[in-house]
């Protein structure tokens, strides 16, 4: 069991210590974010906030350009996911979860393809080509900002999403170095199944309250 140990930690050997501690504390908010969701509970939001705005440091002195990115559009998702998840429809009920519209699905694509145009001119600007995971994180941040999208409006098939996301992370981010993220994007592959199954069930009901 300690040879588990050693390798596992191996990767932070020369990592200062409060970066590690900022990562722990980054991936344990981001897994209440996680659950919140799964609930279907405002506090999603306010330690989703928490958890980006520190992995935004943290990717920043990584130098995970693609990461830090994605980091710094959830921070601005979650602020707008707030403000619509707390917007009443009548005067007892807050919006409900339900199916992605037609004009939705046609945004999504818009917001997939103008990602992956914007990751790649950002890229380029910073040279940042010289990877095999550059390709992957331009993927994977299409993906999340989709996710990000529809989980702020409400959508069912954000969790389609995200299980997609969280698969191509969990090995890229162990590839990278940050074994505790990685852990964390494997705990978010079940949260995004479970997740889906609970939202599922309360598809189209009305919502009195966020705290769940």
């Amino acid at each position: 069991m300690s040879h588990i140990f050693d390798w596992f930690f191996a990767e932070y050997q020369n990592v200062p210590p409060y970066l590690v501690a900022l990562e722990i504390t980054a991936v344990v908010f981001g897994l209440l974010s996680a659950w919140f969701s799964k609930q279907d509970n405002i506090l999603i939001y306010p330690t989703g906030i928490l958890s980006t705005a520190i992995f935004v440091y943290l990717l920043a002195v990584y130098g995970l350009l693609g990461d830090l990115v994605i980091n710094a559009y959830y921070f601005s998702m979650s602020i707008y996911g707030w403000y619509f998840w707390t917007r009443k429809v009548d005067s007892e009920h807050y919006t409900p979860i339900t199916k992605t519209t037609i004009k939705e699905k046609q945004i999504s694509l818009g917001i997939f393809i103008g990602t992956l145009f914007f990751i790649f001119i950002i890229y380029k600007v910073f040279d940042k080509w010289n990877s095999w995971t550059a390709y992957v994180d331009t993927l994977t941040t299409a993906i999340f900002f989709v996710a990000m999208w529809l989980l702020a409006r409400k959508k069912i098939e954000n969790w389609l999403f995200l299980l997609a996301g969280n698969i191509i992370s969990f090995p890229l981010y162990f590839y990278k170095g940050l074994m505790f993220t990685s852990f964390q994007f494997l705990l978010f592959i079940v949260i995004s199944i479970v997740g889906y199954k609970a939202w599922k069930k309360n598809l189209n009901k009305p919502e009195t309250s966020l705290l769940k």
